[in-house]
């Protein structure tokens, strides 16, 4: 374990902050281990964060914080099965990369692939698609370390009380140290990008969402535009995007030239409508085959603040006819375009998805924008529909909240009660979650 030290810790988009008493990096499971049983003799909490992506509290330690950069081992891969396991701190691009090297891929993922396995797993990161769901349902086992310091496995077959809890367990339930994925054979994806209006998308929507196996689209606040991504899988061969093309979407139109635009609409938030509609007049269709992860990932440099929600799939037109009148009705000046993505129904129990097909609806600000009165009228508009927030995303319910929404809630609780009765895994934001 490397010697101890102290600075401050700060998430990706900036707008957390946390300064633990000890920051150390353990090697190993054993070395966690250890760590817990020493923070538990100081009466100290213990938290290992990922790479910081949670817009929430989620990660922020404020007794020891455990670097899982010491933590990245594959540990094994069996082809003939499909599972995969490694250890927590391994990002999800390495991820991805080892198992193209074997010829198997993850059936389904996010757009962002630079969190740590564990930092994505523990806060229920989806994706989107009709059939195949996030990555807490492809989860085979777990490792954990509990409060008092035992290592233990779970799964469905081996205490799959625990497993349901600690899949999307927030870190609440025990620290992950390695996990075993349910892989399948590496396949292409076709992507088609097409902008398309609002009414015809709206119109359209379960058409599109029936016959593609991922499906997602993007609304262009102040605007008529949307841009909608349909992913299906196909023989081949690769025809990937040229590296210019690829280059001038991907890193220049989406990052490097979107900083500009939130840079200019931040300084003068007046000229946010306009410079939207000219940025909705600009989008271009497009279709390419690639590697499945190479699909559904994308770079995003540029920095925001994120809330997200899932509501009942059969809600989501209704949620975004509301939430589009909210605009007419308040002086929001949003530059960041809301996501919109569907999942079908998971059974970890804290998977946003739990028990229901579900649509989740994302809206974004620049990280230096004023977020809280968009992010509470839409907020207001999806809980109303039973709608739970994304873990790692900004939002303001608490746990009495919560426990009407998530079936299994109480039994979540009551797991924890168990494994960590003393709250060695608590922070600020599981109190707020999960009450104390």
């Amino acid at each position: 374990m490397s010697p101890v030290s102290t600075r401050t810790w700060r998430n990706w988009a900036g707008n957390q902050t946390a300064t633990p008493r000890r920051v150390t990096t353990p090697t190993s499971t054993d070395e966690v281990s250890a760590a817990v049983r020493a923070a538990a003799a100081d009466g100290q909490t213990v938290r290992m964060p990922g790479t910081g992506h949670s817009f929430t509290g989620a990660a922020v330690a404020e007794g020891v914080l455990l670097r899982p950069t010491g933590l990245t081992e594959v540990r094994s891969v069996d082809t003939s099965t499909g599972l995969v396991t490694v250890e927590a701190g391994l990002p999800l691009h390495a991820l991805n990369r080892t198992l193209a090297e074997h010829g198997l891929a993850l059936a389904n993922m996010g757009d962002i692939q630079e969190q740590t396995v564990a930092g994505a797993l523990q806060t229920a990161t989806h994706g989107t698609g009709r059939d195949a769901a996030g990555l807490a349902s492809q989860v085979h086992a777990l490792e954990l370390v509990l409060a008092d310091g035992s290592v233990v496995t779970c799964s469905r077959d081996e205490r799959p009380d625990l497993f349901d809890a600690a899949r999307a367990g927030v870190g609440a339930i025990g620290i992950v140290t390695a996990i075993t994925w349910k892989t399948v054979p590496a396949f292409l994806l076709q992507a088609q990008e097409q902008p398309m209006k609002w009414d015809e998308v709206l119109s359209r929507v379960d058409e599109f969402d029936a016959a593609n196996e991922h499906f997602e689209f993007y609304w262009f606040p102040h605007t008529e535009g949307c841009l909608t991504k349909r992913n299906n899988r196909v023989d081949g061969p690769p025809r990937p995007l040229s590296r210019f093309k690829g280059w001038l979407d991907d890193e220049f139109m989406s990052n490097s030239l979107f900083e500009v635009i939130n840079r200019v609409t931040h300084a003068a938030p007046a000229l946010t409508p306009s410079v939207n509609q000219v940025s909705a007049r600009a989008l271009g269709a497009r279709t390419f085959t690639d590697t499945s992860y190479k699909v559904f990932t994308s770079p995003r440099t540029v920095r925001f603040k994120e809330q997200e929600y899932a509501i009942p799939r059969e809600h989501l037109v209704d949620a975004l006819r509301e939430v589009r009148s909210l605009f007419d009705r308040r002086d929001w000046k949003i530059s960041f375009p809301i996501e919109v993505r569907m999942l079908p129904a998971e059974d970890a129990w804290l998977s946003m998805a739990y028990g229901r097909r579900s649509a989740f609806i994302a809206v974004h600000v620049y990280h230096r924008d004023e977020h809280d009165s968009y992010f509470r009228g839409v907020e207001d508009v999806l809980t109303e529909m039973g709608g739970r927030p994304h873990w790692g995303k900004m939002h303001t319910r608490d746990a009495a909240y919560l426990e009407t929404v998530y079936p299994r809630f109480k039994d979540f609780q009551a797991v924890r009660d168990g494994v960590d009765p003393d709250r060695r895994f608590a922070n600020p934001y599981t109190r707020q979650v999960f009450g104390d």
